[in-house]
């Protein structure tokens, strides 16, 4: 008798799940009046709408932001080249769940497709008490409002695996016999079903490879997106690093598959003062002058862009330096394609030097001699894994087609 195969281990699926491309999506979501389109706005300078009464937003504005990087500050001055592309980060801005959404209440199931549209979730959670503004369960409690957002994604799923199963039965049915259901998606979906039933999102779960990728293929469902929560503090709090509600939120997150990183508090009142101080710097100098705590923008979106899995190496030159988005672990060849085809099609080599490298042997010149001299400037081949951060030529050749 053969020996039975290895079941393979648990993977990390927090980056596996989702669509392999590098222009994904952060979507802000959570309960109305939590300052999501506030925060949106502060995020990518927009002038979306965002008053003091729910549901104010109702089509997702969609929008990107810089994401901030000294290194390609560095490499700017270093070349100050004509053209100069940052990375960005794409955001959309989806209007507020309440409890029963899943079920048509508020604004209800349409809301919950613009969050299966996008790729992670900044879910924003209120945590302070202010009469004047107002909550659509009268009263504040974090730990409530995370239960009921997180609960309504999981109905939304279940509601979505009900259609995927009834869409695979009618496949098999219109097959006339020929083939039966597959086992890896009857026993998949069973899984999911069991996890989803008790609130719990799908990517708490253990998965394999193959099970990731029925996932991935089979299934757009919410709860496989990474989660970044985003505690909305009142400036006062903010500025003393202080709030009754974050102990409680830390242990629902911790509870719920989530870590310490992927909690950030931060305020929209402090956000919108220094924004409203950016073109007074005395003014903004006094007003920081005795505070400890700086803008979190720069964070929320570094944070964003990497939840995501995505990164990004550099080309650098007197035309232009820019920043390449890939998926974390793509190879020099398709790394290259983001430039364009032809860079895949016809790949010969990567030149590569990682970026610290170049910042501690390039003293403040553009010449790649000393970086040379080193021994840093490596020639990668069609294996190589590009790094974030890596500054890369590459080299391809594709043939002219042939004359008839």
């Amino acid at each position: 008798m053969p020996p039975k195969k290895a079941v393979e281990a648990p993977t990390n699926n927090v980056v596996a799940f989702g669509r392999v491309k590098s222009n994904l999506k952060m979507g802000c979501v959570g309960l109305p009046n939590v300052g999501k389109s506030s925060l949106f706005n502060l995020m990518t300078e927009q002038n979306a709408a965002a008053e003091n009464y729910p549901f104010c937003t109702i089509e997702p504005n969609e929008a990107r932001c810089i994401v901030p990087d000294p290194r390609y500050d560095f490499l700017c001055k270093i070349w100050n080249p004509p053209s100069k592309y940052p990375a960005y980060l794409q955001v959309t801005d989806i209007a507020g769940l309440i409890k029963g959404a899943s079920e048509g209440a508020g604004l209800g199931n349409a809301f919950l497709s613009h969050i299966q549209a996008v790729d992670g979730m900044y879910h924003i959670v209120r945590a302070f008490d202010n009469d004047e503004v107002l909550h659509v369960d009268d009263s504040v409690d974090p730990v409530r409002d995370l239960d009921t957002i997180q609960s309504e994604l999981c109905k939304k799923d279940l509601d979505i695996l009900a259609k995927a199963k009834i869409a695979e039965e009618a496949i098999v049915r219109k097959a006339g016999g020929k083939f039966k259901m597959l086992p890896l998606f009857d026993e998949t979906t069973a899984k999911i079903k069991e996890l989803l039933e008790q609130d719990k999102p799908v990517r708490d779960g253990e998965w394999t490879t193959p099970e990731i990728e029925l996932i991935n293929e089979k299934l757009r469902l919410i709860t496989t997106k990474p989660v970044i929560y985003l505690i909305n503090l009142t400036m006062k709090d903010y500025i003393r690093q202080k709030c009754k509600y974050l102990p409680k939120i830390a242990e629902w997150v911790k509870a719920h598959g989530g870590q310490g990183s992927d909690i950030i508090p931060f305020s929209v009142e402090f956000e919108e003062k220094l924004w409203s101080l950016k073109d007074d710097k005395p003014a903004l100098d006094a007003f920081m002058a005795d505070i400890k705590v700086q803008s979190r923008l720069g964070k929320i979106t570094t944070e964003g862009f990497t939840k995501l899995g995505l990164q990004y190496y550099f080309t650098a030159g007197e035309k232009e330096i820019r920043c390449w988005p890939i998926k974390q672990g793509t190879l020099a060849p398709q790394a290259a394609g983001v430039i364009h085809g032809d860079f895949e099609r016809g790949f010969i080599k990567a030149e590569v030097v990682a970026y610290q490298d170049f910042h501690d042997l390039c003293n403040g010149e553009k010449s790649m001699g000393p970086i040379k001299a080193a021994g840093k400037y490596r020639q990668e081949g069609k294996t190589y894994v590009v790094k974030d951060g890596d500054i890369v030529h590459f080299q391809f050749n594709v043939a002219p087609p042939k004359k008839k």
